[in-house]
């Protein structure tokens, strides 16, 4: 999808995605010391809002124009500034934690945005991945269904190689998702993620 697809989503619903941020991103972040973050490929802002409400001078980068405006509404006086770019080619500096929720793109432009995102940091800056595992194909639910998009945190290190990083978490998750069973009733099956955190050395 494109971005202009993206505007369409997001402009044919009231939020695409939830209010609150990501359980990972807020599990892992929630005990860092606020400084400057930047949220990549952020939709509507979700991790971007509650990084700020926490007292991070935050940067929300995305190239969906419909997402940033709504994110903008939703953030109200907080510290996000709202940059419309493209993810695979924004570059930054001087960041203290770059998170990344879901951005599922092909392995070259997955590459590109990683390697450009850990440059940001500042030494001892921490990045933090969370995306779909590669294996959710096969052995979970929901989720991008082409695997050209998925990965793992293992092909998230390979795309580092050669910028010093020390690692702090690189693992497959289990994420319990609620769906419809089929008879009107809920059924809980299991979404699997990656999730990378690092830090730039």
């Amino acid at each position: 999808m494109d971005a202009a697809d993206w505007d369409a989503r997001y402009a044919d619903t009231e939020l695409v995605w939830s209010r609150g941020p990501n359980a990972l991103v807020e599990a892992e972040c929630t005990d860092l010391s606020p400084g400057r973050a930047v949220d990549l490929a952020c939709g509507e802002g979700r991790n971007a809002i509650w990084l700020a409400s926490r007292g991070w001078d935050v940067t929300a980068v995305d190239f969906s124009q419909v997402a940033l405006d709504k994110g903008r509404r939703l953030a109200g006086d907080l510290a996000v500034d709202w940059v419309c770019a493209d993810a695979t080619q924004w570059r930054g500096e001087a960041f203290d934690l770059a998170v990344v929720a879901y951005f599922q793109v092909p392995a070259d432009a997955r590459r590109a945005a990683v390697r450009h995102l850990v440059e940001s940091l500042r030494p001892g800056g921490t990045l933090l991945w969370v995306g779909h595992d590669s294996t959710n194909l096969a052995e979970g639910t929901g989720g991008p269904q082409d695997p050209r998009v998925l990965m793992t945190a293992e092909d998230l290190l390979e795309d580092l190689a050669g910028i010093p990083v020390a690692v702090e978490r690189a693992e497959r998750v289990a994420r319990v998702v609620t769906t419809e069973d089929g008879h009107g009733a809920e059924a809980r099956r299991t979404a699997w993620d990656c999730v990378l955190r690092l830090r730039r050395t």
